[in-house]
């Protein structure tokens, strides 16, 4: 069988990164001999790191001869379908499921979280793309509602996030092999967002009085030289020391990082979910409705919203001092609850093939 996968792959994203990674586990999972071909911004990186055949994204024409060859078209994960942050990723992502319908070949939306779709244009080419596909699945509730409420009829199943199906305990990291955190550390993961609050001073403040308070701070850049440059810009407002981790180290590496810390205050999703899947307890910073929906998925609290000014580094520090001192049962919670998912997770990879294989 051979697939073809579109997302938001080969721009150094470590979040959509960790979810082409997870689905083409899952999908070597259920099927080892299964021929997968990935769309990539960078098609040499994409093609060497993770073992695949890989096509430009931007070359159409070759994009629609490996359709054509191909049994089917996985659109995801990730949040694709959003036109909050410019009017191209709907149309474009949309552009290549028609190329796919075109050539007759059937379409699975793999775990997307949808939204925000604020333009009435983007509204009516997503419904009148999704109605011609074969399966729709999303990893929450909002997204399923949102389809809903654009006028998508088509069946949706919600699904975990497919990072949440990784099994991490393998997992290692060189950099971290050779720090020394005496009291154990902290990870924090930050990116930048247009705000009149300064919620960079907010977290500098907590973090501040967390390493006064005996904790190492260790910050994890999740999207290459942006969050690194981010990271160090929040550093520097602190009065305390801290460390960031380089921004070049590899998924599964930062995955340990995190997991090995003993909590998480992060703002990127994927920060979370490489939390919850080694059951590290994690206090979230939401800037997107994608944020609230996955902390309310892992029952874990969300201390407020970058763009909202009704919280402060006191409550932030006073909810991570609580979490840490119960830490052993948050942790016993947490992992509970991710197990499920993990099962879930995995199965979507199955339920796409199944899909193909019709």
């Amino acid at each position: 069988m051979h697939i073809v996968l579109s997302g938001y792959y080969g721009f150094d994203n470590v979040g959509d990164e960790a979810i082409l990674f997870s689905i083409v586990h899952a999908l070597r999972k259920w099927q080892p001999d299964v021929d997968i071909t990935v769309l990539s911004n960078n098609p040499v990186s994409t093609a060497k790191t993770y073992g695949v055949n890989t096509v430009n994204r931007w070359k159409l024409k070759e994009i629609s001869q490996v359709l054509k060859q191909a049994d089917g078209l996985i659109s995801g994960g990730g949040s694709l379908m959003q036109d909050q942050t410019g009017m191209k990723s709907i149309p474009y992502y949309c552009g290549i499921i028609r190329i796919a319908k075109f050539h007759k070949k059937p379409v699975f939306v793999y775990a997307q979280g949808m939204g925000p779709i604020n333009q009435k244009i983007s509204q009516l080419l997503v419904k009148n793309t999704f109605k011609k596909v074969e399966q729709i699945t999303v990893r929450d509730e909002a997204s399923k509602q949102l389809l809903a409420d654009i006028g998508v009829e088509n069946s949706v199943s919600i699904v975990p996030d497919p990072v949440m199906g990784l099994d991490a305990k393998a997992f290692r990291s060189d950099w971290l092999a050779q720090q020394t955190f005496d009291n154990g550390y902290i990870t924090v993961s930050v990116r930048d967002w247009p705000s009149a609050v300064q919620f960079k001073r907010k977290i500098a403040d907590s973090l501040d009085l967390l390493a006064r308070d005996g904790k190492t701070i260790v910050f994890i850049p999740m999207h290459g030289e942006h969050d690194e440059k981010s990271s160090n810009a929040l550093a520097a407002l602190m009065q305390e020391k801290s460390i960031v981790a380089p921004g070049n180290v590899s998924i599964e590496e930062k995955i340990h990082i995190i997991g090995q810390s003993d909590l998480l205050i992060g703002m990127r999703l994927h920060s979370l979910i490489f939390s919850a899947i080694q059951a590290t307890p994690f206090i979230a910073l939401s800037y997107d409705p994608k944020i609230d929906a996955f902390a309310e998925i892992a029952k874990q609290p969300v201390i407020g919203h970058v763009e909202k000014d009704d919280w402060d580094g006191t409550q932030l520090f006073e909810r991570a001092v609580d979490m840490l001192a119960n830490r052993p049962a948050l942790e016993q919670a947490l992992r509970e609850q991710v197990q499920t998912l993990q099962a879930e997770a995995n199965a979507t990879a199955k339920l796409a093939l199944e899909t193909f294989s019709k």
